[in-house]
């Protein structure tokens, strides 16, 4: 089989089209490529879920712990503390264990027991945490001048929020937050290890690397090129989150303008 066929068949088999039986032996360098670039489409799905969704979230969970009722403050306190204090692989273990338990009494919620929604549903509760911490943190360091500027001019309620509050918050959260953004996509190789079941073969990047490593015991070809497709993702990552940042701070004089600073976690 040539490696345009190899494209052809396998390139897409990650969500159901092309051939349905992996290859069994003479493994080629591009069926490597190639079925581990195909997994990698779940991984950019599960990251950009999460993150999409997460964002918003992240959002009202810092401006709730912000907040002086502590009806909206205690409970955001709660999430953001059990979600940062445990590990995500647990977090995975965890969670199945209770979707799988509602399935069984509540036969609807099956999709929740599948990793498409399930483990992303982790993902998205989890990057919520760190994101809100995140936002928490600028929120706090905001400076004085500008709420007394707005509230000088009347800028009150929602009209402060939009236009003071929410982008003077981002623009100072953004570089630590591009930072999440990279781990969350690092994360996503972790569903491949949780109890979230895989359907017909059909898995992210780390399965297809880890099925060519023990099908040839040699994990020096597998895994160096899916470390490979996540540096390019972390780069396309970078260059997305660094062109908002600097959308973010167009107003600014150049000098003081804060660059993005890739910082890569060794524990969490």
């Amino acid at each position: 089989m040539s490696c345009t066929e190899t494209i052809q068949n396998f390139a897409f088999r990650s969500i159901g089209y092309g051939e349905r039986m992996l290859p069994r032996t003479d493994f080629t360098l591009c069926e490597h490529f190639t079925l581990i670039g195909s997994g990698m489409i779940w991984n950019i799905y599960y990251g950009l879920v999460a993150i999409l969704f997460g964002f918003f979230a992240a959002t009202g969970l810092a401006m709730a712990k912000n907040s002086e009722n502590k009806w909206l403050r205690k409970p955001a306190e709660f999430f953001i503390y059990v979600f940062r204090g445990s590990p995500l692989f647990i977090q995975f273990f965890f969670a199945y264990a209770v979707f799988l338990s509602l399935k069984q009494s509540v036969p609807a919620l099956q999709p929740l027991t599948a990793s498409w929604l399930g483990a992303t549903l982790v993902l998205f509760c989890n990057t919520s945490a760190y994101s809100a911490e995140i936002f928490y943190g600028a929120l706090r360091s905001i400076p004085k001048g500008d709420l007394e500027a707005a509230d000088a001019y009347g800028i009150m309620g929602w009209t402060r929020f939009k236009r003071i509050t929410w982008p003077t918050m981002l623009r100072l959260a953004w570089p630590s937050y591009t930072n999440e953004a990279i781990f969350l996509f690092h994360a996503t190789a972790l569903v491949s290890f949780s109890s979230f079941p895989v359907w017909q073969q059909r898995g992210d990047a780390l399965y297809y690397a880890s099925y060519f490593a023990d099908k040839t015991f040699n994990p020096f070809v597998p895994y160096p090129i899916l470390a490979f497709y996540f540096i390019l993702l972390t780069l396309v990552v970078i260059t997305i989150f660094g062109a908002a940042n600097k959308h973010l701070n167009r107003h600014l004089p150049q000098e003081r303008r804060k660059k993005v600073r890739v910082k890569f976690n060794i524990f969490r």
